[in-house]
């Protein structure tokens, strides 16, 4: 991908900077930062870290004006969306270290995912600690309250507030307040950058984490406020409507070929990033509309009872592509030649390696079905008995074993005990 990236420039910003930036909206986590996770007490040691002048480590934020699929609250608060067409700054590297500063610092109460509330209001210092001493602390627990100060109202307390403390604490409370105020935030801002290499970033800084899967940098990159966008529910509403059909184990990944098929009849992961976020919008309904479609007909017209019965997710694609440039069901020809390439997928491993470019080879294949041409096969299709009994050990996995049970299922197998029809998807675990 071609692009002009200014490099990085450091710089520094002060805390009342800072969080005036976050309460703006303009300093956004993006949604594929993970939760909040740091304790009361890990936040404490980085105050302490900022009274004492310690480096705490470099805040790297994405400046774009994007506007991504955000985590819309630091520290849970209410702030604003982003004014649209200015720049949002999406933090890369620092979000823990960010979120126990604002949260610190504005005595934010948070409530965790297990419902537990942490008060960060009731972040301490230790008036009579030393330098070498934890300064800022979480357990008051048998200390004088007069020899304590929230981190909250050394910062926002008023003149009385402070007053109120014994003379001695008067310097050391003077000291500290300034030491937070005026401590210099480090930052690298990472500007004009495109969304895979921003999350490339993320992922590069992140070494030791899980990286960005294709789907969560499509779920950022596709979303739209506006439009009420976002690729997250909406793929969860696709499953939604396949589940009740049993098709519900359909990849976000296959949801993304298939888009990608559709829009530019290639899927590689660089073909799936170039795509545009309009483009990808103004597809989405109907590219969901042709996967449900492929489905019914998976199930009606060639009786494979569940998802996991399909020999290959890769078939989707080509199909839904098919039914997004014919809604209706085909018929004749096209009925005929989708069927025999359905067969010739399944039963030869087509799609065991290479998938991209296989898929963007047979886009070619159902475009001549579409207009009712036989396409050529540059693969052949061995049925014989011996071919069957060299290779068809069981395994539930194996996707000629599924290419045979989709046979048995479509002749609907009964029972030699009474003759009922065998529900091949309930006798064999997937």
């Amino acid at each position: 991908m071609s692009f002009s990236m200014q490099l990085p420039q450091p710089q520094t910003i002060t805390f009342s900077s800072l969080v005036t930036s976050i309460e703006q909206g303009q300093i956004k986590i993006p949604q594929f930062q993970r939760d909040f996770v740091w304790t009361m007490q890990r936040s404490a040691g980085l105050i302490d870290s900022i009274i004492k002048g310690y480096p705490i480590g470099t805040f790297i934020f994405w400046r774009t004006k994007e506007q991504l699929r955000s985590v819309k609250n630091i520290g849970h608060q209410e702030l604003p969306e982003p004014v649209k067409g200015e720049f949002v700054d999406y933090v890369l590297d620092g979000q823990q270290r960010l979120t126990s500063l604002f949260a610190s610092l504005k005595g934010v109460k948070l409530i965790r995912d297990n419902g537990k509330t942490d008060d960060f209001a009731r972040i301490f210092i230790d008036l009579d600690a030393k330098e070498s001493d934890q300064i800022v602390i979480t357990d008051i627990e048998g200390k004088d309250s007069q020899n304590l100060i929230s981190i909250l109202d050394l910062l926002i307390g008023n003149f009385m507030t402070l007053a109120s403390y014994p003379q001695e604490y008067h310097a050391k409370l003077n000291t500290y307040k300034n030491r937070i105020e005026s401590y210099q935030y480090s930052i690298i801002q990472v500007k004009d950058a495109p969304i895979d290499i921003a999350t490339e970033i993320f992922t590069r800084i992140n070494v030791g984490g899980k990286s960005l899967s294709l789907f969560e940098i499509m779920v950022a990159k596709t979303f739209d406020h506006d439009r009420k966008f976002d690729l997250s529910e909406k793929f969860q509403e696709l499953l939604e409507n396949l589940k009740p059909l049993n098709y519900e184990t359909i990849s976000d990944a296959t949801v993304l070929q298939t888009v990608s098929i559709i829009l530019s009849k290639e899927c590689k992961r660089q073909a799936i990033l170039k795509l545009g976020k309009d483009d990808f919008i103004n597809t989405w309904e109907r590219a969901k509309d042709s996967i449900e479609r492929t489905v019914e007909y998976f199930r009606n017209c060639y009786r494979i009872p569940v998802s996991q019965l399909l020999p290959y997710n890769a078939l989707i694609p080509p199909f839904s592509y098919f039914f997004f440039h014919h809604p209706d069901k085909p018929t004749g020809k096209q009925k005929e030649f989708l069927e025999d390439f359905f067969w010739r997928c399944s039963l030869s491993g087509r799609y065991s390696s290479a998938v991209e470019s296989k898929l963007a080879q047979d886009i070619k294949r159902i475009d001549q079905i579409l207009a009712e041409e036989l396409p050529r096969y540059d693969w052949s299709v061995d049925t014989s008995e011996q071919f069957i009994t060299d290779n068809g050990w069981f395994s539930a996995a194996r996707s000629y074993i599924k290419a045979i049970l989709c046979i048995y299922a479509y002749e609907q197998p009964k029972s030699f005990n009474d003759n009922s029809i065998v529900n091949i998807a309930i006798r064999f675990d997937f």
